[in-house]
């Protein structure tokens, strides 16, 4: 029995795993050299986890694809490293909650989003204060609250998650 365990282990090493097959590496670079992006290919289509740089050098955003479309939580920032916007896509939309931040990196709104439209709650800060929330159904606004207490008497705090 041992030995044909090890036989089996033998074979399958020897010819690889299948699903690595048609995947490699790729990296894109700039006219002037500088990488513009890397990460893994498999069947010509980017999979797995991404990276892409603006020209400057510095990281501009940075996920996972699956089977070429953007898929899970992705972090996009400023040609100078400050974080811009962050947040989940399915099947290459935009889906779930997103942060948006301002110019010193702070979130300024964070908002639900459904196949890349507002749809539900989006809740703007000033100094990491809450001033304001909104309410969207497929990218049309429904509700506007600015205040707090008044959001709070109209709303399950539970809708936010």
């Amino acid at each position: 029995m041992f030995t044909k365990i090890i036989f089996l282990v033998l074979v399958f090493f020897s010819f690889g795993n299948p699903s690595d097959e048609n995947r490699s590496y790729h990296k894109e670079y700039y006219h002037k050299g500088e990488i513009k992006a890397q990460g893994w290919l498999k069947n010509g289509l980017k999979e797995g986890y991404w990276k892409f740089y603006h020209p400057n050098g510095k990281l501009s955003e940075k996920g996972h694809y699956k089977e070429g479309k953007r898929q899970a939580y992705w972090y996009f920032y400023t040609e100078t490293g400050i974080p811009k916007q962050a947040g989940h896509y399915e099947q290459g939309d935009m889906a779930s909650w997103w942060l948006f931040f301002d110019s010193q990196g702070r979130v300024n709104h964070k908002c639900q989003l459904n196949k890349g439209k507002k749809n539900g709650y989006c809740l703007q800060f000033r100094n990491e204060k809450l001033t304001s929330a909104e309410k969207y159904q497929n990218g049309r606004k429904i509700k506007k609250w600015t205040s707090f207490s008044s959001f709070k008497r109209e709303n399950r705090l539970s809708d936010l998650k």
